[in-house]
């Protein structure tokens, strides 16, 4: 016998692969749906900056406005964080990357400005024991990139990390924000916030009581 076949021997012998009429063993013997993830697909590359040398002004112009919307969440400011919305502005947050719309299925977040209001109404009211003392948060945003801009709207993508504190619990929250932009003047308002976050499925004592 040959090294070559002495080894296939060998493997046969001590590995499994791909073995179909095999028992289920462990989780799939409990639960079926325990199978194999999907073959890798390559997913599209993010994109890069749009911006040339020359338009770095509008680069710091984006910058300084995503972390005053966060600095606006930190500090509960939740009219101004509000305000800084179009008339006809959604802040959305799905429940996975795949979601392309927020009217034909499940989202966390899905709220226009009337929905914002009235989220705004219940935080503040004096019987909300999510909004306890000690209760806070804390943003980091970054590898901000504009991803394509014109006169009427600039469209960013940016990393976020959040941390929050509730009595003595904390979480921690990360992902993806996707802004559409309307500029207005030297500032902008925001027409569209998507939230992608990383880990809005885990499993928590309490729900997310205000924007992230």
């Amino acid at each position: 016998m040959s090294n070559q076949d002495a080894l296939a021997k060998r493997l046969a012998e001590h590995v499994v692969i791909g073995l179909e009429d095999q028992a289920k063993t462990g989780a799939q013997a409990i639960e079926a749906a325990h199978t194999p993830r999907a073959a890798y697909a390559e997913r599209a590359l993010p994109a890069r900056s749009a911006l040339s040398a020359a338009q770095a002004a509008l680069q710091w112009r984006v910058e300084q406005f995503l972390s005053y919307q966060a600095a606006l969440l930190d500090g509960k400011h939740w009219r101004a964080f509000i305000d800084l919305f179009t008339d006809d502005g959604v802040y959305w947050m799905p429940i996975n990357a795949e979601q392309t719309d927020w009217l034909d299925s499940p989202s966390i977040f899905a709220e226009d400005k009337l929905v914002m209001e009235i989220r705004m109404g219940r935080v503040t009211h004096p019987n909300a024991w999510s909004q306890a003392p000690m209760w806070g948060t804390h943003h980091l945003v970054g590898n901000i990139v504009i991803t394509s801009h014109t006169e009427a709207e600039v469209v960013v993508r940016s990393s976020f990390q959040m941390m929050e504190l509730r009595r003595d619990t904390v979480r921690h929250f990360a992902g993806t924000y996707n802004h559409t932009l309307v500029p207005q003047g030297d500032d902008f308002h925001i027409k569209l916030q998507r939230v992608d976050i990383m880990n809005g499925q885990s499993i928590y004592d309490y729900v997310l009581q205000v924007w992230v």
